[in-house]
């Protein structure tokens, strides 16, 4: 590669910010304040400094091994086939169970503007999703450019948000500070997984830079710094200025604009969300209808219903409107799929610290590993369903894998009557 034509520091940097910063800080500082009162800062705070070791780790891997293809890979070459199925599953599964969720942070902004309640969410949720699936059946597809333009776009309004609420915050809505006891604060980090899932992206963007073992390191402690300091100050606002009322908002970012400007801001807002939503689940509709299509190649999925990426994509598509008919509430669906994500995680730290050099990349890795088993620990009773899907997956491999043997002993046994009939 010409080293003049790779990413420079600020172009990865941006790149790497655009995976991380996503949909759920329009609704998780309200989620995470209901399950911890002002004490969810805590949670917001120790999601920032484990993203530090688990950034890096995903980072050293990408600049050791540039050009691999993510986890997956990692897992391959670590542990071999199996797992690395084991992690294709958690994230192809965790889409259909992730859409509901993303596009209830959505129509909870709409409602606030149309009314409706549960039903207007809903009805969003069916406009995104068949939007996202008709798109991509036809194989419409947002560009990359236009989706840093509306991770921009929500930068831009974190930003204008923080600065126009800040004169409305009072250190008086700290307390009480952990209302529901020091135990909301793991409930709420195992939640914030979800904002802070993305930092697995940089070793597939590693291979892009121009110089990988120098620039992404540094362009890793930006994009930690950025996310961090847009997350904690949207975090530290929100509690600070809307109060108690922020536990019960579907549409705190909304709610914020409002106490500072004022006028149709709660448009604008709800509209915005729509966009970034869209952006969103088209993108991961679009990245795991061929995961799942690779999957099946590699007979890790039954290639009758995923064998191709329209098969899959509609399987995607029907499972995404089960989830959101499943009686499950939004903290609990959250859950979930951060559960997921989080085994994600485990796995990838694991195959770190059998993958890098002893010292302080092996080090810094048994950090991020340590951090993400606690994290899963968090996670609770959800977290079950990541394991169960794991167990799925190993399974299914194994039971493919018997396939042939089973096949062959069959034709041995069926050999001697063929003979006599002959």
């Amino acid at each position: 590669m010409n080293p003049r034509s790779g990413l420079s520091v600020a172009q990865g940097t941006a790149l790497s910010v655009g995976a991380v910063l996503g949909t759920g800080l329009i609704s998780l500082p309200a989620l995470a304040a209901d399950a911890a009162g002002p004490a969810a800062l805590v949670a917001w705070l120790a999601l920032i400094i484990l993203s530090a070791p688990l950034a890096w780790t995903f980072a050293a891997l990408g600049a050791r091994y540039p050009g691999a293809g993510g986890v997956s890979t990692y897992a391959r070459m670590a542990f071999g086939p199996r797992i690395a199925a084991a992690v294709g599953w958690c994230f192809y599964f965790a889409v259909p169970l992730g859409a509901p969720v993303a596009a209830a942070f959505t129509g909870g902004y709409v409602a606030d503007v149309v009314g409706g309640g549960r039903t207007t969410e809903f009805v969003t949720f069916l406009a995104l999703i068949g939007i996202a699936y008709g798109m991509n059946w036809f194989g419409l597809q947002i560009s990359g450019r236009v989706q840093l333009v509306l991770t921009a776009t929500l930068a831009v309004l974190l930003v204008a948000t923080v600065i126009a609420a800040l004169p409305h915050a009072r250190w008086d809505n700290l307390t009480p500070f952990a209302p529901h006891g020091w135990t909301g604060i793991g409930a709420a980090a195992a939640m914030l997984v979800w904002g802070f899932a993305g930092w697995e992206a940089l070793s597939s963007l590693s291979a892009e830079y121009r110089n990988p073992r120098r620039d992404v390191p540094r362009a890793t402690l930006v994009a930690v710094a950025v996310v961090g300091v847009l997350y904690l100050a949207v975090a530290a606002v929100s509690v600070l200025a809307l109060g108690p009322a922020l536990a019960g908002s579907r549409a705190p970012l909304s709610d914020l604009l409002a106490i500072g400007v004022g006028g149709p801001v709660r448009l604008l807002t709800a509209i915005a969300a729509v966009i970034l939503t869209l952006g969103a689940i088209n993108a991961y509709y679009a990245g795991s209808s061929r995961l799942g299509a690779a999957l099946a190649a590699e007979k890790a999925l039954p290639s009758t219903v995923f064998g191709t990426q329209r098969r899959s994509l509609t399987f995607i598509f029907v499972a995404s409107i089960g989830s959101a008919l499943l009686p499950l509430g939004l903290h609990t669906a959250t859950l979930l799929v951060t559960g997921c994500f989080t085994l994600v995680y485990v796995l990838g730290t694991a195959a770190a610290l059998r993958l890098l050099p002893s010292g302080l990349p092996k080090v810094i890795a048994g950090v991020a590993f340590v951090a993400v088993v606690a994290l899963l620990w968090l996670n609770g009773a959800p977290a079950l369903l990541s394991l169960g899907i794991a167990a799925g997956a190993l399974l299914y491999q194994g039971l493919q894998a018997r396939k042939p043997v089973l096949d062959e002993v069959r034709v041995d046994s069926a050999e001697p009557e063929h003979q006599s009939c002959s």
